[in-house]
This record gives C-alpha cells, sequence and structure tokens, in this order.
C-alpha cells in the first residue's frame, strides 16, 4: 500500500511540479488540524477499550459479556465521532474564506479546503472502526479497506486531473483533495459493511466453560490457565465493566493534548513559506522548496517505514492487554524486540539512503534537489523509525499523555525555532531544527519506556554493529559494480533505473550477510521472523 501511495505521490508531483506539491501541503496543515478535531482521538480509545473487554488469551472472539461490551463502547464511539466531526466539518466549511486569505494566504486553497470539509465524517467514522478491527485482531480487513480506498482515489484523482488540472493550479490541487474526498466515501461505507458482518459473526461463536472455572468467576479475577493452550476458547479473563464515560476518559485527554500540538504544527507548517520568503525567496521559490522536502523527500524518506509502522500499530492492543494482567516477562520480551530491530532496520536503511541518495532523486522525481535532501536528512531516519515504535510502545502501555507532553513541548520548540532560524538561514535553518527536534523528541520517549520497562540496551549490539555492517554493504557494492565488466554485463539486461534498484537489493542483501556473520542476528532471531511471515 505504501508502494503505491509513494508511486501515486510521483504521479501528482509530475502533475502539478514542485510548487503545486507546496499549495497541496500548505492545505494539507489545516486539514490536519481539521482531521485532529474530527477524530478527537478515537482511534486509540477503540483499540484499548475494546482488547481490554476481550477474553485475555482469546483476544480474537466474543463471549456474551465481552460482546455486551464492546457493543456498548461501539456505540458510545459512534456518536462521539459523529459530534466532533460534524462540528470540525462545519467550522472548516464556513472558515474557509478566511484561512485561505488570511492564514495561508493564498486564495487557491479555499475551494480545496470547502471540499475537504465533506470528508471529516467519514474520516472520524473510519477511524473508530479501524481501532475496532485492530483490537480485535483482524487487521486485514483493515488491509482490505485501504485497497478500496487507494483504488478509489487514484481513478477519481487521475481522472480529474486529465479533465480540469490544464485549467490552473487550483483546479490541479481541486482534484487530488476530491478524489481523496471520494476514496473516504468509499471506505467508510465498507468500513462499516465489515463491522456489522464482524458483529454477526463473532458473536454467534459459542464457548463452552468448565463449570469449574464458572464458579470461580465471581471470586477471581485471573484464571489459572496454566496447562491451557493459548488461543483455546476456554482460557479468558474476568473484565470489569467498563464505565459509560469511558471512550470520554482516554479519548478526551489525549484529543485536547493533539488539538494543541496540531495547531502547533499548523503554526510551523504555515511559517515555513513566510520564513522562506523573508530569508530572500520569492513566493514560488518558498512554495517550491517547501513542496520538494514535505511533498517529495519526506514521502521517500518514511516509505520502508511502513515495515514498522505495520507491527507498531498492533502493539497497541498486545501491549494493553499484557499491561492490564501485569504480564511484565512479555512486555520486555516484546519491547526489547520490537527496539532492537527497530534499529536493525532503521540503521540498513539510512546506510543505503545516504549511499544512493542522488539516484533516487533523479529517477523517481527527476529533481537533484530532492536528492541532496535526502542525503542530508538520511541520518535521521532511525531517530524516526524508532519514535514511531517507540510511541506505540507508549501509548500501548497507557503512557499516551506522557508522548503528547514530549509531543506538545517538541512543537512548540520547532515553532519558535522555524521563526528565528528560517529569516537568517533559509531552507539549511529548517533543516537544522528537523534535527534538533527528532533528537529531542525521541530521546525522552526512549527515556521513558527504558524506565519503565527495565530492559536491558547492549549498545554494541543494537547500534555498532549495524552500523558497521551498513557501511561495510554499502562499500562493497559501490565496489562490486564499479567493476565495468559486471555494470555493462548487468545493463544489458536491466534498464539503468531498474539497474539502481538491483543495486540497492544487493546492498541490503549483503548488510542481512554481514548482520548474520557478526552476530547481530542470532538464529532465534531468524526462527521468529520466520514465524512472523508465516503469521502475516
Amino acid at each position: 500500500m505504501r508502494t503505491v501511495s509513494v508511486s501515486f505521490n510521483v504521479y501528482v508531483t509530475s502533475k502539478v511540479g514542485a510548487e503545486g506539491m507546496g499549495l497541496l501541503n500548505l492545505t494539507s496543515t489545516v486539514y490536519g488540524f481539521a482531521i485532529t478535531l474530527a477524530t478527537s482521538g478515537i482511534n486509540l480509545a477503540v483499540t484499548r477499550l475494546v482488547s481490554n473487554a476481550l477474553p485475555y488469551e482469546n483476544e480474537s472472539y466474543f463471549d456474551k459479556k465481552a460482546d455486551r461490551r464492546v457493543r456498548k463502547i461501539m456505540k458510545n464511539a459512534l456518536f462521539y465521532c459523529l459530534f466532533f466531526s460534524i462540528l470540525s466539518s462545519v467550522l472548516l466549511f464556513t472558515c474557509a474564506n478566511a484561512i485561505g486569505k488570511v492564514a495561508l494566504n493564498d486564495t487557491r486553497t479555499i475551494p480545496a479546503l470547502k471540499i475537504l470539509a465533506f470528508t471529516l465524517v467519514p474520516i472520524s467514522l473510519s477511524s473508530a472502526l479501524n481501532g475496532y478491527f485492530c483490537a480485535v485482531r483482524r487487521v486485514y480487513k483493515n488491509v482490505i479497506l485501504q485497497l478500496c480506498e487507494q483504488f478509489a482515489k487514484i481513478t477519481v484523482v487521475s481522472s480529474l486531473l486529465v479533465l480540469i488540472a490544464p485549467r490552473g493550479l487550483e483546479y490541479a490541487c481541486i482534484a487530488v483533495v476530491a478524489g481523496g474526498a471520494v476514496s473516504e466515501a468509499v471506505c467508510v461505507i465498507f468500513s462499516l459493511i465489515f463491522y456489522v458482518f464482524d458483529r454477526k459473526i463473532h458473536k454467534n461463536k459459542k464457548f463452552e466453560i468448565n463449570d469449574e472455572n464458572n464458579k470461580k468467576s465471581s471470586d477471581v479475577s485471573i484464571f489459572d490457565i496454566k496447562g491451557v493452550k493459548k488461543g483455546s476458547f476456554i482460557s479468558f479473563v474476568k473484565r470489569e465493566k467498563p464505565e459509560d464515560n469511558s471512550i470520554i476518559k482516554i479519548a478526551l485527554p489525549v484529543a485536547v493534548s493533539t488539538y494543541v500540538r496540531s495547531a502547533l504544527l499548523t503554526i510551523e507548517h504555515l511559517a515555513i513559506p513566510w520564513g522562506l520568503k523573508k530569508s530572500g525567496a520569492s513566493a514560488t521559490q518558498a512554495l517550491s522548496s517547501y513542496g520538494v522536502l514535505h511533498g517529495m523527500v519526506f514521502p521517500i524518506l518514511l516509505f520502508p517505514s511502513a515495515i514498522l509502522s505495520a507491527f507498531s500499530s498492533l502493539l497497541i492492543p498486545e501491549l494493553s492487554s499484557a499491561h492490564e494482567q501485569g504480564d511484565t516477562k512479555r512486555i520486555q520480551s516484546i519491547v526489547s524486540r520490537v527496539f532492537y530491530f527497530a534499529l536493525l532496520f532503521s540503521v540498513g536503511v539510512a546506510g543505503i539512503f545516504v549511499c544512493f541518495s542522488s539516484e533516487l532523486g533523479k529517477i523517481i522525481y527527476n529533481n537533484s534537489e530532492a536528492g541532496e535532501f535526502i542525503k542530508l536528512l538520511s541520518p535521521l531516519i532511525p531517530l524516526m523509525y524508532l519514535d514511531n515504535a517507540v510511541d506505540s510502545m507508549l501509548k500501548g502501555l497507557g503512557e499516551q499523555l506522557y508522548t503528547m507532553r514530549v509531543n506538545i513541548i517538541d512543537a512548540l520548540m520547532s515553532v519558535v525555532l522555524v521563526v528565528t532560524l528560517l529569516p537568517w538561514m533559509g531552507i539549511k535553518g529548517y533543516v537544522v531544527v528537523i534535527f534538533l527536534m527528532e533528537l529531542f523528541n525521541t530521546s525522552f520517549s526512549i527515556i521513558k519506556l527504558l524506565s519503565i520497562t527495565k530492559i536491558e540496551t547492549p549498545i554494541k549490539r543494537w547500534v555498532f554493529k549495524p552500523l558497521g555492517c551498513v557501511i561495510a554493504s554499502t562499500i562493497i557494492t559501490r565496489g562490486i559494480f564499479s567493476y565495468d565488466i559486471i555494470y555493462l554485463s548487468l545493463m544489458r539486461v536491466f534498464d539503468i533505473k531498474i539497474l539502481t534498484f538491483v543495486e540497492i537489493g544487493a546492498c541490503a542483501l549483503i548488510y542481512l550477510i554481514l548482520t548474520r556473520l557478526c552476530g547481530a542476528i542470532s538464529k532465534e532471531e531468524i526462527r521468529l521472523a520466520k514465524s512472523l511471515v508465516k503469521r502475516c
């Protein structure tokens, strides 16, 4: 899905250009705040409450009590979504003119903002339903929904870009956001259908619980499940009945914190073109530089993180269940493995991006400036990827408010630094801001996670060995492909663009081999990876 998304982003970039991407990203800053108001922390609240309501060790199915609890949770969640999404939609539509003229200082964004207002209700409902599918471990339904959404978006946007984009940049933006609106409508319709059928199917599951356990159920909170096969229908935990306002108790504190952070991020992004203009760039140059960074470079840098993001999103219900049961060993095992694999993966990706940045900028976007930014920002990849994984684990452990506090301080400092450095240093000042804030945010998140879980952190194995392996792999790969006989032979088989990706693939393979040879990856971890692949 990420491949489809990035490929489509490249296509849109070729149609609207760097300035158009800057305009779209500028519109997205306001839209992002509207989405924050519309969803108001509902995804995390549903994921945690539903996962906690399910029988422990039976995370996919409902007994009768769990079924009633989940039904009540979802009913409250959907009403919550409707209230905040309708409010957000009305505000965005009625304020679109003022936002476009005053805040964005570009009237071309007004029609796009008005169209985007109609997407907020389906986005909010989809967010709640996605949280449900994640909690009940039927994530494949979210994947199907994403496929439907992307197919609708690509079809509509591509058609509209051909039909109306030639009229000007304003119409190109309308084409992109209108396609997004249609895709969100399709997504929520299928989400509701999947949810209704899921509830019907799984509430009919019958659980045979022996009488002895039934008698004990009134006296104990956790049944003795020794000797009971994990995932069997007789192993479960007695849950306390969630309070009626439990959705609000979890969602609203997160929502309020998210409002503050999202507002600060919006101010930061609006200040970037302003700061670039103050540094001497024209309005077109400022918008183009902003578009290159946020519309081209970051999608590429974050593209490989799809692998980690897929697992990170599933960590919340897993850790939430283990945390509620006080299963310290399980928590430490999950956190330790995810932390290490995130580092191993991200260090390798960072090294490959540094080595092949120029080629990627030219091949993907035909833009040398994009290649320069990829090389400049690639060393941040381990911090960005690890921060995402650590934040997910902290949320699963009930520390979502801490992560939001750190994110708010991060956003506030970013606004101050953007306003201070950009008029003086231009786009390089923004790169400095990104480095400082990623270092700040990730450091505090890691410190908190380590203090909670008390896991060991063997720096030599987790950091220095992968770093040495990726340096060696890039040197070896460049050396092999520098031989004329090898390079010319491959040129007869592959196009030069394909050949670059062959070289990247060879580098990744050599990196994996070296990590195994130096002991950075053990046999046990290879077996674990194979089992995860089979389960996926």
